[in-house]
């Protein structure tokens, strides 16, 4: 037996590289120190490696190993903090978790050309989500659905005793939306549509979807199959809008940048990268708050191919020859549950930020991902995306060389200096500056 009491199947399959496996039941079963050991074995790591393994910082392992399955540690990622921001006269930091350099510097210098004309203006829909139910051999679909209709009410109540906290508040299951598809599969989708207010809604939402299911199906003579949310959040909406001034950036960008709009636009390969450029930032926070950037990302890039894919943000020159930059995205966040407050650092990044709710967050986040395309269209349109982004790569090229305090620097310097930004230039300014000393 294993130090956790599990069986011994943990030692046999790690005795040579031969019988080397990952087919193993009850991994989850053993305790952290001896998932840790097998993967050692397995993978071959060396006591240094496991020694940085066992390294968890401010996230416990303990809560680590109950918020997911089979953890054998936690993961560090830089968190900085993007200032600048000024949203609807408000001064806000920014809390940004993210591997990629630049984002953040990007971020925060954007921020600070919207501030010369008063920042970001910035709002959100009400938080509605919308719950999908799919029905399958409904012998005849047309009337099931006026059926349907009729005990609208009658589920719709149903559903709201799901959640008695959204039902004070006077949210919760709001309407009903039925659909039936003849071509090219027989079916009929069911929408529950639900203001879920400062959460981001999933767990509610399926818990409704999965109440209501057998009266769906015994009301429409079908056989119910999926009951889950959907993360296209074409109801829950945040807008933000901002003015960067000619006689900062130049009229030659502000052109530039509206031609570079333009282009993504019309070609999908230009605004599949755009999008991307703004989910680096609006991720960032979600990241740093732990709220839920896959569905953010499902979300955006659904709701920009849902009338042919196109950019999220768009630019436009107002009458006195300025750039106007808005953004409309989907976004669907939430201020309570989940591990935004049980994780420490998570709860101090949403404190840093001080929204008061979800539908705040959301304009919040809006206004992030505009000035990030912003500050990525500005960069490509004049000095081109390399030159800053490559700069400030060049302290983590020094680093994994090996370069350590003021090496990192001197590395830099050089690298920057001599317009060379490799590992192969850095290994060598890194043994030039070993090898004075």
């Amino acid at each position: 037996m294993c130090s956790s009491g599990s069986p011994t199947f943990f030692y046999n399959v790690s005795i040579s590289t031969s019988m080397k496996t990952s087919d193993v039941s009850g991994f989850y079963k053993l305790s952290v120190d001896d998932r840790i050991q097998f993967v050692k074995e397995f993978s071959d790591l060396t006591d240094d490696e496991v020694s940085i393994l066992k390294k968890n910082g401010s996230l416990p392992i303990e809560k680590a190993d109950k918020i997911i399955e089979n953890v054998i540690t936690t993961i560090e990622m830089p968190m900085g903090i993007a200032v600048n921001f000024r949203i609807n006269d408000r001064d806000y930091l920014i809390p940004m978790a993210i591997e990629e350099p630049s984002v953040v510097a990007a971020a925060s210098n954007a921020a600070k050309v919207a501030r010369k004309r008063g920042g970001f203006r910035a709002f959100a829909t009400e938080p509605i989500m919308i719950g999908e139910i799919q029905v399958l051999d409904v012998p005849a679909p047309y009337s099931a659905k006026i059926a349907l209709l009729e005990s609208k009410q009658k589920i719709l109540d149903m559903a709201n005793t799901r959640s008695k906290t959204l039902s004070s508040m006077n949210a919760g299951a709001r309407d009903l939306e039925v659909e039936i598809f003849e071509y090219p599969y027989r079916m009929m989708i069911v929408h529950l549509i639900v203001d879920v207010r400062d959460a981001m809604g999933a767990n509610v939402i399926n818990s409704m979807c999965e109440y209501v299911a057998p009266e769906i199906a015994r009301i429409t003579g079908g056989r119910v199959n999926l009951r889950i949310l959907s993360n296209l959040t074409k109801n829950r909406i945040a807008y933000a809008s901002a003015v960067f001034p000619k006689e900062i950036i130049g009229e030659e960008a502000v052109d530039s940048i509206i031609e570079a709009y333009h282009m993504a636009a019309i070609d999908i390969y230009r605004a599949a990268t755009n999008n991307k450029g703004i989910m680096n930032g609006v991720d960032a926070v979600l990241i740093a708050t732990m709220n839920d950037w896959r569905s953010a990302e499902a979300n955006a890039h659904s709701y920009a191919a849902m009338y042919g894919y196109g950019p999220l943000a768009r630019y436009e020159k107002d009458a006195n020859g300025d750039l106007v930059g808005s953004i409309e995205i989907p976004m669907a966040v939430g201020t309570i549950g989940g591990t935004t407050r049980s994780i420490e650092k998570a709860r101090i990044a949403m404190k840093i930020l001080g929204v008061k709710d979800a539908k705040e967050f959301s304009g919040v986040l809006a206004a992030v991902g505009l000035a990030q395309n912003f500050a990525a269209l500005r960069a490509l349109a004049t000095e081109g995306i390399q030159r800053g982004h490559m700069e400030l790569h060049s302290r983590n090229i020094a680093m994994s060389v090996g370069a350590v305090g003021d090496e990192i620097d001197k590395v830099v310097s050089r690298m920057i200096e001599e317009k060379n930004i490799s590992m192969a230039n850095a290994q060598k300014i890194l043994q030039e500056i070993r090898n004075k000393n």
